[in-house]
């Protein structure tokens, strides 16, 4: 990661704790491969709309916290995703360098207490994730 002044550190730092894009980040911490689907993300955050995540997704990635991955075109399948989002190298060890992974075993153990999720998200949880991300 290129060295940044301490401004530039307090800003990231304030961008990723912004309410939303920490729920977001949390969100692929907790998720069992940390690797979610749009549509899981958006279940997980019903009080924001579908377009504020994405929007809120897209500045993570425009920012090198978060990274978009697909699954190759002889993988997907109809009626799975194959877009998923998860921490780059360099975001996961910004958010380390900054305390911000702490809760991250405790984010899962919450996640695996979800009963009430719908169909299509365990379906989507269960999808074929691309490797080595």
């Amino acid at each position: 990661m290129v060295e940044k002044d301490d401004t530039t550190q307090r800003k990231l730092v304030h961008f990723v704790t912004q309410q939303t894009r920490f729920a977001l980040i949390n969100n692929i911490l907790q998720h069992p491969d940390q690797l979610p689907s749009m549509y899981e993300l958006e279940e997980l955050n019903p009080s924001v709309s579908d377009a504020t995540v994405y929007k809120h997704i897209q500045k993570l990635i425009d920012a090198g916290i978060v990274t978009e991955v697909a699954l190759d075109d002889d993988h997907r399948r109809q009626g799975y995703p194959w877009k998923f989002y998860g921490l780059t190298d360099e975001g996961r060890e910004f958010l380390a360098e900054h305390n911000l992974l702490a809760a991250e075993e405790t984010l899962q153990q919450i996640y695996d207490t979800i009963s009430d999720k719908p169909e299509k998200m365990v379906k989507y949880e269960n999808a074929p994730r691309p490797d080595g991300v």
